[in-house]
């Protein structure tokens, strides 16, 4: 039995569609309270994941727990701990959004004295007010993934597993699921699939990457890019004084001899700056020694930056190469074989 603060485990977690593996062996834990971003590209084994967590498909290995009980053995127990948003709701259009959420309530066996005050909360929570006197389907989808959220909701479970729900939805749509997105995880424990990283960033305190069914990353997004190894320095030299470097490759020669494991770029400036980017890997900090050398040539230092890697930066490096997305990888139409 899990620890009760983990409230979402894989052990083992392996799919085989065939010869192919949509995931393999994956190995995590999601503890009470947690916001996770589950982060992957297209057909890295993300959504497979998630339907075998909401009790969709069964695995071919592993096991899978969600509040403690397991998915294959005991799947009622377990969708009563969880709230489910899938990428494209499955919504009634020609439903009210009241007369829905009362048909939501009803599926999760709540008790029609309860359902009033639990539609007024989650209309509450998901800022479905002005929405409530319209059908479903006169809705913006913004809108009607919010009304998606809200059945999640309904029986006020203490997980949440959200699928790309900001998919689809334009910049202020999105900024808006997403906020409300952040309130529920002050109270619940959240699983969020999503393709946009500054939205990851923003809404969740960890990160799990996947790429080719396998975790390649886990951890807060500061901490993915320090274990990148990779840090960037941007230096700007004054070109107009007397002793100025004369060129790029005079700039690059002398850089190398402080980072030489390093790569140095030019980048564009004014006509009185020489710019340059230096990439470089390892947990020293170079600055001190940068510094150092325009003392010593007698260089102006108009600028001197050190950075690191961007999360953008950190997923590329760990997921570019993979294989092309294949449709069944990500549960998708091989899926439909469960």
């Amino acid at each position: 039995m899990a620890s009760n603060d983990v409230m979402i485990e894989a052990r083992g977690l392996t799919k085989k569609y065939g010869n192919h593996r949509a995931i393999d062996q994956l190995n995590f834990e999601i503890r009470r309270g947690e916001v996770v971003g589950f982060l992957g590209p297209n057909g890295a084994g993300k959504s497979t994941t998630m339907k075998i967590l909401t009790c969709f498909i069964a695995p071919t290995e592993g096991v899978a727990k969600v509040g403690g009980y397991d998915v294959f053995e005991d799947p009622l127990s377990a969708r009563s701990v969880l709230g489910y948003l899938p990428q494209r709701a499955s919504l009634y259009k020609e439903m009210g959004v009241v007369e829905y959420l009362e048909f939501a309530a009803d599926l999760r066996a709540i008790s029609k004295d309860k359902q009033r005050a639990k539609i007024k909360e989650v209309v509450e929570i998901c800022g479905l007010k002005d929405a409530l006197p319209k059908l479903i389907g006169e809705l913006s989808y913004g809108f009607q993934q919010r009304v998606g959220l809200a059945q999640a909701l309904i029986h006020d479970p203490p997980i949440l597993i959200l699928d790309e729900p900001t998919a689809d939805l334009d910049p202020n749509e999105s900024a808006e699921v997403i906020e409300y997105i952040k309130r529920i995880g002050k109270t619940r424990t959240v699983m969020l699939s999503t393709h946009d990283l500054a939205e990851a960033k923003e809404a969740c305190a960890r990160m799990l990457i996947v790429n080719r069914g396998k975790i390649v990353a886990d951890g807060a997004p500061d901490e993915l890019a320090a274990k990148s190894g990779s840090v960037r320095y941007v230096l700007s030299f004054d070109e107009k004084e007397a002793r100025a470097p004369k060129s790029f490759q005079e700039i690059k020669d002398a850089v190398l001899k402080v980072v030489s494991s390093g790569t140095v770029k030019e980048l564009p400036s004014d006509d009185r700056a020489h710019t340059v980017e230096v990439s470089a890997r390892g947990a020293n900090d170079h600055r001190r020694e940068f510094f150092k050398l325009a003392v010593d040539k007698g260089w102006t230092l108009l600028e001197l930056r050190r950075e690191t890697l961007q999360l953008e930066e950190v997923f590329r490096q760990l997921t570019v190469g993979g294989d092309a997305p294949r449709r069944n990888a990500d549960g998708g139409r091989a899926a439909n074989k469960e």
